[in-house]
This record gives C-alpha cells, structure tokens and sequence, in this order.
C-alpha cells in the first residue's frame, strides 16, 4: 500500500485529500507546517509528497529543496490556491514532480499520483537492475573443478587469449566469462554478450557486423554490429555452436583480420574485441558432423576451460544455497530465512540436471512456499522439490491434500504470495497484474492472513 504524506496548514484541505486518497486505498499521514512536514519526511519512508507552498513558518518553496536533498527519488507534487504559471515553473524547476491548483480537480489530482507513483516505482526498479548489472557474482565453491577454474581465470585474464568455455546448460559459463572480462585489462570496456541460439540463423550476420540502410527489406536505418559495440572490450558469444556456418566464416574472417564489413556495405571497419565463447555442445563432434568449421574453432579454442555440472560438486551446494537464500530474500523484501542441515542434505542427495540455475530455482521456490518464517526443513523439500524423474510435477506432493478444496486454496494462496512478493506487496499493481479486482485482492489476503513481514 502507497503511503503519501499531506503538508498544508488548512485543517479543511488535508482532511478532503485525506478523504479521497484513502478511498483510493492509499495510506495517508499529515503535517500541519513546513518544519512538522520535514520531521516526517526525515522519519518515516513516503511514496508520494503532497506540499502546500501558503505556509507559515516555512513555506513550500523553502521546504521542497531540502525534501529533494533528503530524499532526491520522493515524488513531492506542489498544491496552492495563489498559483501562478511562474510558480509552477520554479517549483519544477527546483525539483517538484508537478503543481496542481487548489481547489484540486479529482481526476487530475488521481493521475498525478498514479504517475507519481510509477515513476516512484521505475526508480526503485532502474537501481535494482543497476544493482544486479554492475555486479558479478562470486563463482562460488571449494570442490576441485571450481578451484581449478579460478586458477584458470587469474592466469588468462590479463592476456588476449581466447578462451572457449564448456559445459552443460546452467553450470555458469557466463558467470566464468564475466570473471575473465572483469580481470582483463579491457574490464574498464564493454562486455557485449551474443546468444547465438535465440537470433535467427538470417539475422545473426547483421546482429554481429550491423548493416547499412536499405540492405534488406526491414533494414530502414543504420546499425552497429556487436563486433563494433564491443570494440576496445570482449565479446561474448555464447552458444557458438548454434551458430549457421555462413556466420561462422565470418567470424572467423574477423578474427584473422581484425576487421568486419556491415551487411550490405563494402568499407572495411577495423575492430579489437577479444573473444570468450561458451558452448553447451561437443564441436569436435559438430565439427566431424559438418556442422561447425574446424578452422574457427582452433581460432576460439586457445584456452578450454570446462564448467563442471552441479553433480559432479555437490560439496559446493550448501554455499551456493546460502549465497541464494540471502539473495532471494532480499529482492522480495522478505525475512531472512535458513536451511536446516537435513534440508541442506536433502538437496545434496538430489540430481540436477539443470544445474546451478535449477538450484537458484529451487531455493527461490522454497523461500515462496516454505511454511515456517525463519527456516526451510527436509519436510518442505521433500514436499515442494520432486526428483526429476517423479510422477507428481516438481513442487507439490499430492498426498499433503485429502481435499480438492485443500489443495485449491494451498495454490491460490501460494500464487497470490508469490505475485504480491513480486510487486513489493503494492496491492494495486498486483491486482491489475493478475487481472481482478482490488477489494477482492484485499479480501483474498484477509482470508488466507497474507501479510508484508518485517525485514528483521
């Protein structure tokens, strides 16, 4: 639920905003004064600000600076019956998010705050994404096969080897691309990533080198290739075996040449990229079947570097599964929980075919549904995690359910959890997301007692 705070001196204005904001199903606190409005804003965390600038003691245009340096993302939305165009414009100016005329009409008044709130919402997106962007994560364990990749990694980084990284889907071969970009001498460059699996074997060429305007029917501007965005860096292509033979001589052309030619262009563009390439496919094997150039692949496989799967370093489980617990609770705002060592156990004696993304996965499921607050017991692995070769689908056993209705409420609640996790438990977002009503969602969390829990 959106909390937005009211500062304005009239008693009559704060109750009517009150009124309808709190019919809107906002939560609404309020300042009689600039000085009382600023405690409040240094106190209490706000989604919306109104600010009435008629005040005595500290008006509006004197509060709103110091609100934008406390808290520069606050939405502050600036209300007068003296206004004027050149107040407004200060106002914007000085870092209000609009400017609204008392008295204020209802639907304008409503979607200032909804826009308010969405950008409220972006920001907090846009520094979680930048967060998990400028971040690479640990490769993390002790077993045999990850030290030995560590070593790797601090040994080949600062030359401009290419190295060519196996393994199976999930085991982190990106993860180990990263770490040899970010200990490159090019880590202050951009690392440019290339799925050569999910583009068209038609558009690869032009995904690669760009093209110029009019090189084909849909080519309506000018683009720049990866090879050139990542001019000065390293390029990424990751699942190179997937990769049409017509691309790959190409590829191969820039390599020996340090230089590419966009598609339906005849000027030779010179490029410095290193390459890290990864594969989930035997290319030996490619390469007898006619399917991947034995040329190219000597020129990508100066350095192999083999990712175990996760089977073959269960000893690294418990770690991962730490590093995932407090990742996982933290981007659902959610009390930390623990794995008891039985859990821990249970997940070890499992297969994983999918590695160490399906574990994320798993753990991500178990802080959803566990039961308890604090902790995750064998008995909830044993009931939401099903080995994969398992009759019931993975996540639920049937036997837990003597009842369809047991069993269809568990579900609902489980999912409408799951979604108000997702959107930080902001109940209107939710609710438009799953399509119903938001007095019903609100009804909903009453039944099955669905609450935001504290961060401890």
């Amino acid at each position: 639920m959106a909390k937005i705070l009211i500062i304005d001196d009239e008693k009559g204005i704060r109750r009517t905003l009150r009124e309808i904001l709190e019919y809107e199903g906002y939560e609404i606190s309020e300042a009689q004064d600039g000085i009382e409005g600023l405690n409040e804003v240094k106190l209490n965390t706000f989604d919306v600000v109104f600010l009435d600038i008629k005040m005595p003691r500290l008006d509006g245009m004197e509060v709103l600076p110091r609100i934008v340096k406390l808290k520069p993302d606050l939405p502050v939305i600036m209300i007068s019956g003296h206004g004027d165009m050149e107040t407004a414009v200060k106002a914007v100016r000085d870092g209000a998010f609009d400017y609204i005329a008392k008295p204020p009409d209802l639907n304008r008044l409503l979607i200032t705050v909804r826009n308010a709130l969405d950008k409220s919402n972006l920001v907090s997106e846009k520094k979680i994404l930048k967060k998990k962007i400028n971040k690479t994560r640990d490769i993390v364990g002790k077993s045999s096969g990850i030290a030995k990749i560590k070593e790797t990694i601090e040994r080949v980084a600062p030359t401009d080897a290419r190295v060519l990284v196996t393994g199976k889907n999930g085991t982190g071969k990106e993860l180990v691309a990263r770490w040899i970009h970010e200990k490159s001498a090019r880590k202050n460059g951009a690392m440019v990533e290339v799925n050569c699996a999910a583009i068209p074997s038609e558009l690869i060429e032009s995904e690669l080198f760009g093209h110029e305007k009019g090189s084909f029917t849909s080519a309506h501007k000018q683009r720049i290739g990866k090879f050139e965005l990542a001019n000065g860096g390293t390029l990424f292509l990751d699942e190179i075996g997937d990769m049409s033979l017509s691309a790959q001589a190409k590829v191969l052309r820039a390599l020996q040449e340090n230089r590419i030619t966009r598609v339906g262009g005849d000027k030779e563009i010179p490029v410095n990229v290193r390459i890290v390439a990864a594969t989930n496919k035997d290319l030996k094997q490619q390469i007898a079947d006619h399917k991947f150039r034995e040329d190219l692949y000597h020129r990508i496989a100066v350095i192999l570097l083999h990712v175990p799967p996760l089977d073959e370093r269960k000893e690294d489980i418990p770690m991962l599964v730490d590093i995932f617990l407090s990742e996982i609770c933290s981007d659902y705002n959610v009390k930390q929980k623990l794995l008891t060592p039985k859990a821990v156990n249970a997940l070890q004696a499992m297969p994983w075919s999918g590695n160490v993304r399906e574990l994320h996965n798993v753990v991500e499921r178990l802080v959803i549904l566990s039961l308890s607050e604090d902790e995750i017991t064998e008995d909830d692995v044993r009931r939401y995690v099903s080995p994969s070769d398992a009759k019931e689908p993975s996540g639920f056993s049937y036997d837990t359910f003597s009842k369809f209705q047991d069993f269809k409420e568990f579900a609902e609640k489980s999912f409408l959890e799951f979604k108000l996790a997702k959107n930080s438990w902001n109940v209107s977002k939710t609710a438009e997301e799953i399509d119903i009503q938001r007095s019903h969602l609100y009804s909903k969390m009453e039944k099955f007692n669905l609450k935001r829990e504290k961060a401890s």
